[in-house]
């Protein structure tokens, strides 16, 4: 079985867009819980703001639990670029993150 949820919003000034993709599949006797979330913002840059750009950032955790039988990844990207389009310097910035979980569909027990 796979359930797949698709969420994409824009915000009234079109500024902003968050795509979400979530997708829920059993096979074998696991279940996978996979969702990935994009954000961007467009925004238009000046000569004073284009100085104190943010580094790109990445951050990553995954956990194995044993006793549940259960493992989780999360990545977080977030990040920036520039763009010119019709003599106009814009900005986009954008996070990406991607969340898996691995469950078993029947819990066991260890003895």
């Amino acid at each position: 079985m796979r359930d797949i949820l698709f969420k994409n919003t824009t915000s009234l000034d079109r500024s902003r867009r968050r795509v979400i993709v979530k997708e829920v599949s059993e096979k074998q006797g696991i279940r996978s819980i996979v969702q990935r979330h994009f954000i961007y913002k467009v925004e238009e840059l000046t000569q004073q703001n284009t100085e104190n750009l943010p580094p790109m950032q990445i951050y990553m955790v995954k956990e194995r639990n044993t006793t549940k039988q259960k493992e989780r990844f999360f990545c977080k990207i977030k990040g920036n670029f520039m763009i010119v389009k019709a003599n106009k310097l814009f900005l986009v910035e954008y996070i990406h993150c991607l969340h898996i979980i691995l469950e078993p569909l029947v819990s066991f027990k260890l003895a």
